[in-house]
Formats: structure tokens, sequence, C-alpha cells
């Protein structure tokens, strides 16, 4: 049985900031989810991909012609592929965050004006706008910088996997 303290303190933290909450969630477990599956990638399927690229390079008798080169030059195209794949989305969805924290600012201080125009001056009616003016922006800017630290990390360590392959296919010039 579920524990319904938790899903009814999700409810009231979305109640109060708004429905651009359920927005922020939706990308940030996109963004998690491709976060995830890249460090996965990285850690089982990467390295046998590395290993057949250097042995294939390895078993070839040519490493000096300009055909040789342009293999080379592919293999290392490809490789870079499969290991950014992906990262432009993770660096979308971190973007997307702030603005969806931003549209919710904007959308709750609406709400704290059409309280304010109305002539109530309810100071719960306010409240309630100025929270969801601000929770959408705390929401969206941890989602975006968690997303960023680790964006950034598998960005350097695709830089680095790609580099060390190619100091591992070394060319003979002629």
């Amino acid at each position: 049985m579920p524990d319904f303290e938790v899903i009814w303190a999700v409810r009231d933290f979305v109640e109060r900031g708004g429905n651009v909450l359920l927005a922020i969630a939706f990308v940030t477990v996109l963004m998690w989810t491709l976060i995830i599956e890249r460090y996965v990638y990285l850690r089982t399927t990467y390295p046998a991909q590395r290993r057949q690229i250097i042995d294939g390079w390895r078993s070839r008798a040519d490493h000096s012609s300009w055909y040789a080169h342009q293999i080379r030059r592919k293999l290392l195209s490809q490789l870079r592929q499969k290991l950014e794949s992906r990262l432009w989305l993770i660096r979308t969805a971190v973007a997307l965050c702030p603005m969806f924290g931003l549209l919710g600012t904007v959308t709750g201080m609406i709400e704290v004006f059409d309280v304010m125009a109305s002539g109530s001056g309810s100071a719960r009616g306010m409240a309630s706008g100025v929270s969801k003016a601000t929770l959408p922006t705390m929401a969206g800017m941890v989602a975006a910088i968690s997303g960023m630290l680790f964006s950034i990390q598998l960005e350097r360590r695709a830089q680095s996997e790609s580099e060390r392959v190619a100091s591992n296919l070394e060319l003979q010039h002629s």
C-alpha cells in the first residue's frame, strides 16, 4: 500500500505551485532518463565498441595511405556520434527547466494582479499567486542545475574518450 502522505504532499506542492510544475517534472524525468541512459551506455556498451574499433584498426596492414586516413576519420566520427548521442536532448531539457519556471512566475504574478484588480485585496489570494510565482522558479532552477552538472560531465567524458581512442589509432606517415 503506497504511502499516501507522500502522494498528498506532492499534490499539495503542485497545487501551490501551479500546473507548470507538472511540465517541469515531465522535462526533469525525461532529462534524468537520458542522463542515466548515457551513463549505462558508457559502462556497458561503449567499452566493447571502443575495443572493436581499436582492434579493427590495429589489424589493418595499411596505416599510412590516404584511404587509411579516411577510414580512421570515419571510425572516429562514428564513435563521436555514439558518444555524443542524446547529449543535445539533455542540454535542451536543462535549458527548458528554467524557462518553464519563468512561465510559472509569470502565471503566478498574473494571478496576484487579478486578485489586486478585483479590489478584494485578499491576502490569501495574493499569497497563493506569489506561491505560484516562486515555486516553479525554484523547481526549474534546481532541475536545471542538477542536470547541467551531469550534462557537462557527460560532454567532457565524450570528448576525452574520443581523444583517447584517437590516440590509440596510430597513423604512419608515408
